[in-house]
């Protein structure tokens, strides 16, 4: 099953580390803080800067996991921790095939890279999740378009652990500041909609190793 790809994970690409930009990040952090919606500083791996109050109480109910946390890698944990399809609405369509098809293109712009590398590894060591990479991904993304590669703007279900909140949607907004770029990063904000109805059968959702159903079942 894909969530049982990987063992240690490599550490994270290090953010440079001079004054300035600590004193920049401990600022930002603060700034963070005040965002209502959950928000977090992203490099070009999905592995996770900073990230708010908000966006952990989103994934407060997520197990642990050796190496797919959301507060460590969120790709990671997108594509390979069971219980992302708790918090992720439509997990399969609205969250891993997109994000799967957002890596395969930084791969193919930033193919030397050591944690892209890694993830790629973890994605090969799980036959679905590769079948899905390789055959299925330029299927689902002809069928659906090059725009849903995208993320910024992208509208996306999820599950939020609040009952006042419950099923609802969120518009994924991703902007970076002439600091951030220079340190290889972006913010990623999940803006929250109303809370639509919710069901008991969302909520206990697990993903199966059959949970990626671009990929033909075999006879």
């Amino acid at each position: 099953m894909a969530y049982q790809a990987g063992g240690q994970r490599p550490a994270p690409r290090p953010v440079p580390e001079t004054p300035e930009a600590q004193a920049y990040l401990e600022d930002y952090a603060e700034l963070l803080e005040g965002f209502s919606f959950p928000s977090l500083v992203v490099d070009h791996c999905w592995d996770v800067v900073l990230a708010n109050g908000a966006f952990r109480s989103l994934f407060r109910e997520v197990g642990p996991h050796p190496t797919a946390m959301p507060d460590d890698n969120f790709l990671r944990f997108v594509l390979f921790h069971p219980d992302a399809p708790t918090v992720l609405g439509d997990h399969e369509a609205s969250w891993c095939l997109p994000m799967l098809a957002h890596f395969a293109r930084t791969v193919d712009g930033h193919g030397a890279d050591h944690g892209l590398q890694a993830i790629r590894r973890d994605i090969a060591q799980d036959p679905i999740m590769e079948a899905a990479y390789r055959h299925g991904l330029p299927h689902w993304i002809r069928a659906v378009g090059e725009g849903a590669v995208e993320q910024d703007g992208a509208v996306r279900p999820l599950v939020h652990p609040d009952p006042h909140r419950g099923a609802t949607e969120c518009r994924i907004v991703v902007e970076t500041s002439r600091a951030l770029e220079e340190l290889g990063c972006a913010r990623v904000t999940f803006v929250l909609r109303e809370a639509r109805r919710s069901t008991s059968r969302e909520r206990r959702t697990r993903r199966t190793a059959s949970h990626l159903r671009v990929v033909p079942t075999a006879d």
